[in-house]
């Protein structure tokens, strides 16, 4: 027992004495100072009770005494220690909840501690990427899965912004920001960016972020992080596939899908080039072709890659070479073709290996090039049978002079119609000419027209005007399945009587064009389809062809649009043989199919067919002097393009006529004052050839044998004529030069015999080596 409980017993003992005796609220309140005592001098609840029943025994206090006096003694004394004891229940109840409430705090510390070790545990073991970042955006905590994802781990935190992993590209850069920054301000969302990783690798990540504001705190941004790379690659490949399916589908030759697909291919992987090489039937070095269009050589290529392409293009198609080891480009060779002559090079932009990826997406885009490469081909194949068959249908492109002819075949799909044309001299001297049009395209019309066509050429031979012509093809296309609704026009030319004779089965009227008048349609004979209405006879109309006009006939192709009306082409058809009146039919025919040709092509076959009537004679008068050369040689040279003269053998009569003219200006008025000399040139139109002549008034004499030096200018006219012809008299000199006008096909001028005729003494054959007359 201590001192300090020993004296509080007795202290005890005397205040409880006292309140037994007086009773009253003063020594009463002597318990809660002993309470205090006892607090203070660690006497605990368990020895102030002890204490106090004790004492009790010892003053003979018995609670449960019957007496009144002792039970007020027995209660007086229970006041008492309840009084003592009520300071150390105070006391004991503020430990207790003390107590309690550091036991909540460890087990609220423990708990959180749990917590703590629970979230770290559940963030590292998270496949996603977790981040925490601050109102500035700059990333404060990241779990071990975003370091694997970005290279940015928790060792070197924090990532201020923008952040490092960011892409480097300036536009892929501000695209990656502008997203992100547009997610933050929207309080959160999801987007997906292009990064690249600490070691260089370009990847794409999902980003998902939420925005997270605590009381008193700015707000904080938590997201997570998700590999996407190959679901974007996979949606970049496919749609690299379709975009270079879409391209090369509209292709119809291997060196337009080359074209398109090479192209395409390098924008799809990223390449710095794509080559192609193309081996020949024979033997030989391939044809080379580049995705930017660019010339390239099969000797310029470095010998690695060509050791390349010459390896892998006997290989099955598809098979993928890499060749990292070509000293001037890295890059992967491919075959695309079973027949072993297409093989690809694709050259890396960025040196590196191929990716399973990269493998993967260029097979794909090779097997679409190899199916359309496979189409094209036998596209061509197709496409070169049927305009075969077709040209053999419209006949020989051997037409009479003055005319030319072209056929421009529709765009799809293998460019064959029912469209035809044909131009016939007749015995008369006069050409019978047929242009019509059957309904439908491709093999099944090209077959009716070619019936048609035949029957129009005999009943033109047989000497069949242009409605009974019509007639008896009625006939004929009544009998012939698909015939029906065909349109024609028939027409029969007279270039000596200068007229043309003309019906038209429902066909588009010819044009006519004179010089220096307004075109007008020739409708005058106009009559239903072959095959509908029974309309026999039909109707004939007869035109007057002034000197030098221009009669056109067409199919509808040339005109027909489905984006604007008829009378808009028309105008453009009258205002084009205005502007070529005076150029040659096959220029003009050439300006009609260009001019007219729409952006994508003609979508029906176009035939066209002008026809040129010979202009009145040239007369051209000239002072006898070198500079009027060229005034001649320019006004022959317009003449001959009227007249419908071919270039080639206009350039050889302008030629031949300056040759003769140059003679006349030098040598005919020796000695004497230069008078004039005169050019005239005609069209003998029953043999359609070309009559010049110059004439002068001087005298020619034939120079010495013994001149080496001289008699060479009949010689050059007589090269570049078909016969020349010189009259020699004493007031003058006259030079006719005869060519023949030949077809579109015909024999271009040869060198023709030179014969000389004296007026004194007659004439007389000088030969191809006759000298050049001087004046004597």
């Amino acid at each position: 027992m201590t001192a300090s409980v020993e004296s509080f017993r007795v202290a005890y003992r005397d205040a409880l004495e006292h309140h037994l005796a007086a009773r009253g609220e003063a020594t009463l309140a002597a318990g809660l100072d002993l309470g205090r005592r006892a607090l203070t001098g660690d006497v605990s609840v368990l020895e102030v009770v002890e204490t106090h029943f004790r004492l009790l025994a010892e003053l003979g206090v018995v609670t449960s005494d019957p007496e009144p006096d002792q039970r007020e003694r027995g209660e007086a004394a229970l006041q008492f220690l309840l009084q003592t004891l009520t300071v150390l229940d105070v006391a004991s109840r503020g430990f207790l909840d003390r107590a309690h409430g550091y036991t909540r705090q460890r087990e609220r510390a423990e708990h959180l501690s749990e917590q703590h070790a629970f979230r770290r545990t559940l963030l590292e073991s998270m496949q996603d990427g977790f981040f925490v970042a601050d109102a500035t955006g700059t990333v404060v905590e990241v779990n071990p899965a975003f370091g694997e994802l970005t290279g940015y781990g928790p060792a070197t935190l924090p990532y201020r912004w923008p952040h490092p992993w960011l892409p480097i590209a300036d536009p892929d850069r501000a695209d990656a920001v502008s997203a992100l920054t547009r997610c933050v301000r929207d309080g959160g969302g999801r987007v997906s960016i292009p990064v690249r990783h600490r070691g260089g690798k370009r990847m794409w990540l999902a980003v998902n972020v939420g925005s997270v504001t605590a009381a008193g705190h700015e707000p904080m941004f938590v997201g997570t992080i998700r590999d996407v790379t190959a679901d974007r690659l996979a949606a970049e490949h496919e749609k690299a596939t379709a975009r270079l399916a879409g391209a090369i589908a509209a292709a119809t030759g291997v060196t337009e899908v080359l074209t398109i697909g090479l192209t395409e291919c390098r924008t799809a992987i990223g390449a710095r080039r794509v080559l192609a090489a193309v081996w020949p039937t024979e033997r030989g070095a391939p044809v080379m072709h580049s995705s930017g269009g660019d010339a390239v050589a099969w000797s310029s290529l470095d010998p690695g890659v060509r050791a390349a392409l010459d390896r892998v293009r006997g290989r099955p198609p598809l098979t993928v070479e890499a060749n990292p080891a070509v000293d001037s480009a890295r890059g992967v060779a491919i075959s695309l073709s079973a027949t072993a002559d297409v093989a690809l090079w694709i050259e890396s932009a960025v040196p590196g290996p191929l990716t399973t990826a990269d493998r993967a997406l260029v097979t794909l885009l090779c097997s679409h090039l190899t199916l359309a490469l496979q189409r094209a081909r036998s596209y061509d194949q197709a496409r070169t049978a049927s305009l075969t068959l077709q040209h053999a249908m419209l006949g020989a492109v051997d037409i009479p002079p003055g005319f030319a002819a072209r056929y421009e075949p529709a765009v799809p799909p293998l460019e064959i119609g029912g469209d035809w044309y044909d131009a016939v001299t007749l015995q008369d001297g006069s050409v019978g000419v047929v242009v019509g049009d059957c309904v439908g395209r491709g093999l099944a019309a090209a077959a009716v027209m070619g019936q048609l066509r035949s029957s129009a050429r005999a009943l033109l031979l047989h000497g069949s005007g242009p409605g009974a012509l019509l007639d008896d093809l009625d006939a004929v296309a009544a009998h012939t399945p698909g015939a029906a609704c065909t349109t024609v026009c028939a027409a029969v030319i007279d270039p000596g009587r200068g007229t043309l004779r003309y019906s038209s089965a429902g066909h588009l009227p010819p044009v006519l064009a004179g010089l220096g008048a307004a075109p007008r349609q020739l409708d005058g004979a106009h009559a239903v389809p072959l095959a509908t209405f029974a309309c026999s006879p039909r109707p004939e109309a007869t035109v007057d062809l002034p000197p030098g006009s221009t009669v056109l006939f067409y199919t509808d192709g040339l005109v027909e649009r489905r984006d604007r009306g008829i009378d808009d082409a028309l105008g453009r058809v009258d205002a084009i043989l205005v502007e070529g009146a005076r150029s040659v039919p096959a220029a003009v025919a050439d300006l009609l199919l260009s001019v007219l040709r729409p952006r994508d092509g003609y979508e029906d076959d176009v035939a066209v067919l002008v026809y040129r009537q010979p202009p009145s004679r040239l007369r051209i008068t000239t002072p006898a002097e070198p500079a009027q050369l060229a005034v001649i040689r320019r006004e022959l040279r317009n003449w001959l393009a009227v007249a419908a003269v071919p270039e080639a053998t206009a350039a050889d009569i302008v030629s031949a006529t300056n040759e003769a003219c140059t003679n006349s200006i030098e040598h005919a008025y020796r000695g004497r004052t230069p008078e004039m000399v005169e050019v005239t040139a005609e069209v003998e139109v029953p043999h359609r050839r070309v009559r010049v002549s110059v004439v002068d008034t001087g005298r020619w004499r034939t120079p010495p044998a013994t001149s080496p030096d001289r008699g060479r200018g009949l010689a050059l006219i007589g090269a570049f004529v078909d016969a020349v012809d010189i009259d020699r008299h004493d007031v003058g000199t006259r030079v006719h030069m005869t060519t023949s006008i030949p077809s579109s096909s015909g024999p271009a001028a040869g060198t023709g015999p030179v014969r000389i005729s004296d007026g004194a003494r007659g004439a007389r054959d000088a030969g191809s080596g006759a000298a050049d007359p001087e004046p004597r």
